[in-house]
């Protein structure tokens, strides 16, 4: 995979940038340009895949050092569990795990409460024969 120099260097800006169009700037001379076409500029070079698979090169080690950084941090937050448990501090046990959960992404956004009247199911509603549905209480 070949790229120009400024190919090249609009992929380590955006390694550094926020958006597209600001390592666009970066990497190319801009002064005579419209927003729009350094938009539609940098649109073009994300969608090259000689671009694309050069910045997925450059991020890879990125990634990595991400993912270990998540495992540290999920190691070190057990030992706190644990080290919590030991000395009867159960509350600050559940705190270190709950927290190990919540960064593993184990709990997302709380679920909204049904309606205080509950749930009703509409009048002309029926199952179709294929249904099966097993007995469940009624709340």
């Amino acid at each position: 995979m070949t790229l120009t120099a400024k190919q090249e260097a609009f992929c380590q800006a955006m390694m550094s940038c926020d958006s597209s169009s600001e390592a666009y700037r970066k990497a190319y001379d801009t002064k005579d340009m419209l927003p729009a076409s350094v938009h539609r500029k940098a649109k073009e070079l994300m969608d090259n895949v000689k671009i694309a698979a050069r910045l997925a090169e450059l991020r890879a080690p990125v990634i990595e050092r991400a993912q270990l950084s998540l495992e540290e941090h999920l190691n070190d937050l057990k030992t706190l569990r644990d080290k919590a448990a030991a000395k009867s501090q159960f509350a600050a046990a559940i705190t270190a795990e709950i927290a190990r959960g919540r960064a593993a992404g184990h709990y997302g956004p709380k679920m909204p409460e049904p309606p205080a009247g509950g749930l009703t199911v509409p009048e002309d509603y029926t199952l179709s024969p294929d249904e099966n549905v097993p007995d469940a209480p009624i709340l």
